[in-house]
C-alpha cells in the first residue's frame, strides 16, 4: 500500500469496509458542529447605500469608503442608537465599507437580530453623510455659510466703486482720463469673471450633497456561517479526516506484502503459496473483553487495507499448491525428519493453511506439528524431535521486525528454518458434481522410507 497510487476503489473499499466506523466520526462531527453554533450566536446582515454625486476617482472613493467606517462615524453611531453595553470600538467590527462601481458606498451592518442590524447599517450612513458633508464645507455653522455669500457682496462693492471712480475720471477729454477708466473697466471685467468661476468650482455644490439611496432592507435570513452550515461542514470535515487518515495509515505501514521482501527479514526462501477459501468470519480474530466488542461493533477487527480475494479453481487445484509446496520441502531436506511448522499468533490464513498443508503431509503429527507464536515476544517450544522450522504466514500482516523476531526465536531454540510458505486467501467456486473423483494420492511428505516412495 506505501508504494500504491491511491484509487477511487480504494477509497471505495475504506467506506465499504469501514463505513460503521465513518458513520460514527460524521455523526461526531455533526454534533461538534452544531455545538460550535450553539456557542456563537446567529448573525443577521444588511446594506445601506449611499449616492456621491459628481466625478469621483478611485481613490477618492476608497478614502470615503475608509471614512465611513472611521472611529468618528462608529462613535457618533453609537451614541445615537444608545444600545446597552455597545462603544464605538465594540461596533467597528460589525460594519464594514466598501466601494462599488457607479459612486455608490455601500454600508454593512452586522447584529444579532435583523432589526439591530437594519438599524446599524441606517444609522451608519446618516452619520457618515453628515461628517462628510462637515469635511467638505456644507454645514450649517453661519460664519462658514457667510463666506462666500460676503465674498460675493465684496466683489459687487468693489465693482460698484470701480463704476464710480470711471465715472469721476471724466469723459475721456485727456489721455490720462482714457487709460484710467480703460484699467477700471478690465478690472471690473476679471472680478466679475472671478466670482462666475467661483461658483462653478465650488466644490460643496459638486461633491458633498451625498445621497442615502432609502432605507436598509430588513434581513429575513442569517449571515454565514449558519447552524446548518457548521453542522454540515464538521460532518464533512470529519468524514474527509477519517478518509485521510485510514490512506495515511497505509502508507505508513511497514507490513511486508511481496515475497522478495518477506524472503529477505526471514533469511530463508519460500517454498510457495498456498491458497485458503475465504470464510465469512475469517479474517475477525478472536477476542474478548469490551475492547473486542466495540472493534467488532466499529468493524476495526477486520483489516480494510487487504484486497478483495481473488477467485481461486477448483478443490483440486488448490490441493495441488499444497503438493507442490510439500514437494520442495522434501526436495530441500537432506533425509527425512520431523518439522516444526510456526504459524504467527492471530494470523487465521496462515493456521488454516497449516492444517491442510498437515492434512497433505499425511495427517501424521509426528511429521509436522503446529505451533502458534506471539509475535510481540516469541517464544517457540523445545525441540520434541524436530530438527528444523517451517513458517507459514499471509503476506501483508506482519513487519519486517515481527519476521525477525519468529526466526530468531526459531533460532534461538536451535531449529533451523527450512523455509516459509504464503498463504492467501481466495473465493472459491461453486462445485460442479461432473467428472469422475481424483484418487487417494500418497502423503506428499513422509519420514523414513516412506519419503522416498512418496508422490506428488
Amino acid at each position: 500500500m506505501s508504494d500504491d497510487t491511491i484509487r477511487l476503489v480504494t477509497i471505495g473499499r475504506i467506506i465499504r469496509r469501514r463505513w460503521r466506523l465513518l458513520t460514527i466520526l460524521t455523526v461526531v462531527g455533526a454534533l461538534v458542529g452544531y455545538g460550535t453554533s450553539l456557542l456563537f450566536p446567529p448573525r443577521y446582515t444588511t446594506s445601506a447605500s449611499v449616492l456621491l454625486p459628481g466625478a469621483w476617482e478611485e481613490r477618492e472613493l476608497l478614502t470615503q469608503a475608509e471614512i465611513a467606517t472611521s472611529s468618528v462615524v462608529v462613535d457618533r453611531v453609537a451614541a445615537t442608537i444608545g444600545w446597552p453595553q455597545v462603544r464605538g470600538s465594540g461596533l467597528r467590527d460589525q460594519v464594514s465599507a466598501k466601494a462599488s462601481d457607479g459612486n455608490i458606498i455601500k454600508i454593512s451592518g452586522t447584529a444579532d437580530t435583523p432589526e439591530r442590524a437594519q438599524q446599524l447599517s441606517d444609522q451608519v450612513a446618516r452619520q457618515f453623510v453628515t461628517f462628510a458633508a462637515r469635511i467638505a464645507g456644507d454645514d450649517t455653522d453661519p460664519d462658514a455659510a457667510a463666506g462666500p455669500e460676503a465674498l460675493r457682496q465684496l466683489v459687487v462693492q468693489t465693482s460698484r466703486r470701480i463704476t464710480e471712480l470711471a465715472d469721476a475720471a471724466g469723459a475721456g477729454q485727456t489721455v490720462e482720463s482714457v487709460q484710467t477708466r480703460t484699467e477700471l473697466t478690465k478690472l471690473r471685467t476679471a472680478l466679475q469673471e472671478a466670482v462666475n468661476k467661483l461658483e462653478q468650482v465650488d466644490p460643496a455644490t459638486e461633491k458633498a450633497n451625498m445621497v442615502v439611496m432609502g432605507p436598509a432592507a430588513r434581513p429575513t435570513g442569517e449571515a454565514p456561517p449558519t447552524s446548518i452550515q457548521l453542522v454540515v461542514a464538521g460532518a464533512l470535515l470529519s468524514f474527509l479526516l477519517a478518509v485521510i487518515g485510514h490512506l495515511t495509515a497505509a502508507r505508513m505501514s511497514r507490513r511486508l506484502r511481496t515475497e522478495p521482501e518477506i524472503a529477505a527479514a526471514l533469511g530463508s526462501p519460500l517454498l510457495g503459496t498456498v491458497d485458503v477459501p475465504g470464510e465469512r468470519n475469517a479474517n475477525r480474530p478472536e477476542g474478548r473483553g469490551r475492547a473486542a466488542r466495540i472493534r467488532r461493533l466499529l468493524g476495526t477487527d477486520v483489516r480494510w487495507d487487504v484486497p478483495a480475494p481473488q477467485t481461486s479453481g477448483d478443490e483440486a487445484s488448490r490441493q495441488l499448491r499444497y503438493r507442490r509446496v510439500c514437494a520442495r520441502l522434501r526436495d530441500r531436506l537432506p533425509a527425512p525428519r520431523r518439522l516444526l511448522v510456526v504459524v504467527p499468533d492471530g494470523d487465521d490464513t496462515a493456521r488454516r493453511a497449516a492444517g491442510q498443508l498437515v492434512t497433505e503431509a499425511g495427517g501424521d503429527p509426528s511429521v509436522l506439528r503446529v505451533v502458534e507464536v506471539s509475535v510481540s515476544r516469541p517464544m517457540v517450544p523445545d525441540r520434541e524431535g524436530e530438527s528444523g522450522a517451517l513458517l507459514v504466514l499471509s503476506a501483508g500482516s506482519w513487519t519486517a521486525a515481527e519476521l525477525a523476531g519468529i526466526a530468531e526465536a526459531c533460532a534461538d531454540a536451535e531449529y533451523e528454518m527450512v523455509g516459509a510458505v504464503l498463504a492467501g486467501t481466495v473465493r472459491t467456486r461453486p462445485t460442479r458434481s461432473a467428472g469422475h473423483p481424483r484418487d487417494a494420492a500418497a502423503p506428499a511428505l513422509a519420514v523414513g522410507d516412506d519419503a522416498r516412495r512418496g508422490s506428488v
